[in-house]
C-alpha cells in the first residue's frame, strides 16, 4: 500500500478538488460562470528562446485559451464535466489528439458541439482546466492540494503531481508548472494506495475530515450530480453508479474515482466503505466489490 505508482486518470479527481478549493474560497463564484471571465492573459515560458521579449515587437507571447466565438461560451461546469468541446492546442497537443474519432480529414474543421451538449473524455481539455485553476488560485496546484487537503488528511510526503517540460508559465512574476490532469503524454499524479484511500475517505465523508470541513458539502454534492450528457459521470473523475453499468453489485449511490490499470478508489456511503484497487483486470472490478460487500454482510 505504500508503493508510489502513477494513478493515471484518478488525477482528474484531485484536479476537481483543487477547483473546489477555488470555489469554496470564493475565487470562482459560480460553476455556471464563463471560465474566460476569470482568466488573465497567460505568459508561457520558452526555455529555448534567448531573445529579450521586449525586443520582439508585436509578437504575441501570451495565451488566451478562451477567446473566440465557441471557446468564450465554455463554463467551469462544462470543463469539470468534460462537455466543453474546447477547440485549440495546449502544450503542443491539439484538442483532437486525445481519442480522435470520425474522418481524420475533418478533425480540424468539424462543426463544434454546443458546450454542455456532448460528453467527450479528452485530456487536452482536462489540462486546460488545470491551467485555468492555477490561473485563478495563482499558485501551483500541487502546493494548493498539499496545504489545503493532503497534509490535513494525513497523507504521506511521497506523492507527486507533475506537468510537462513545456507547461511552464509566469504568474505574478513567479515561474509555475501547469500540471497534467490525467497523465496523458507524461506528468500526472504519482501516489500510494494508502494515500488514495485517505482521499477516498475524504470523499466518502463529503469533504469532511474529523471535525474539519475541508471541501464543502455543496461541492461534493455537485461532484456527485449526474452530467446531463452522460449520467454515469459527475465532475471529473467521479464515475457514478446510477445505471449500475460497471458495478452491478454495488448500490446505485456508490461512485468511484477511476484511472487506467483499474486504479480505482471505490466509495460507498451506503456501506461506509472505501476500496482501492490497482493493476487488476477491468472485468474484475465488480467481482472485487461484490466479494468485499459479501464479506461485510456475513
Amino acid at each position: 500500500p505504500f508503493r508510489v505508482d502513477m494513478t493515471h486518470n484518478v488525477t482528474k479527481s484531485f484536479l476537481t478538488t483543487t477547483v473546489g478549493i477555488a470555489y469554496d474560497h470564493g475565487l470562482i463564484r459560480d460553476v455556471s460562470d464563463k471560465a474566460g471571465q476569470y482568466m488573465a492573459p497567460i505568459m508561457v515560458m520558452e526555455w529555448d528562446n534567448n531573445q529579450n521579449k521586449a525586443d520582439e515587437f508585436k509578437e504575441a507571447k501570451v495565451m488566451e485559451p478562451f477567446k473566440g466565438e465557441h471557446n468564450s461560451k465554455i463554463t467551469w461546469n462544462h470543463l469539470l464535466r468534460q462537455t466543453s468541446d474546447w477547440e485549440g492546442t495546449l502544450w503542443g497537443k491539439p484538442d483532437w489528439a486525445d481519442r480522435p474519432s470520425g474522418d481524420r480529414s475533418e478533425w480540424m474543421t468539424r462543426e463544434r458541439h454546443e458546450p454542455g451538449s456532448e460528453f467527450e473524455y479528452n485530456d487536452v481539455r482536462v489540462n486546460l482546466l488545470a491551467l485555468a485553476a492555477m490561473n485563478v488560485l495563482r499558485e501551483p496546484l500541487p502546493k494548493v492540494l498539499r496545504e489545503e487537503v493532503m497534509d490535513k488528511i494525513g497523507a504521506s510526503p511521497t506523492w507527486r503531481w507533475m506537468g510537462y517540460e513545456n507547461s511552464w508559465v509566469i504568474i505574478d512574476g513567479q515561474q509555475m508548472q501547469a500540471v497534467s490532469g490525467g497523465g496523458h503524454w507524461g506528468g500526472g499524479m504519482f501516489i500510494s494506495a494508502r494515500d488514495q484511500a485517505r482521499f477516498g475517505l475524504l470523499t466518502l465523508r463529503n469533504g469532511k475530515w474529523k471535525d474539519e470541513q475541508i471541501i464543502s458539502e455543496e461541492w461534493n454534492r455537485m461532484a456527485q450530480t449526474p452530467t446531463e450528457a452522460n449520467t454515469n459521470y459527475g465532475f471529473m473523475n467521479w464515475f457514478l453508479n446510477v445505471n449500475k453499468d460497471r458495478l452491478p453489485s454495488a448500490p446505485k449511490s456508490a461512485f468511484f474515482h477511476l484511472g487506467a490499470g483499474v486504479n480505482m478508489v471505490y466509495v460507498d456511503q451506503e456501506n461506509d466503505l472505501v476500496i482501492v484497487t490497482r493493476w487488476i483486470s477491468g472485468d474484475a472490478m465488480d467481482g472485487v466489490v461484490q466479494r468485499v460487500l459479501d464479506a461485510l454482510n456475513k
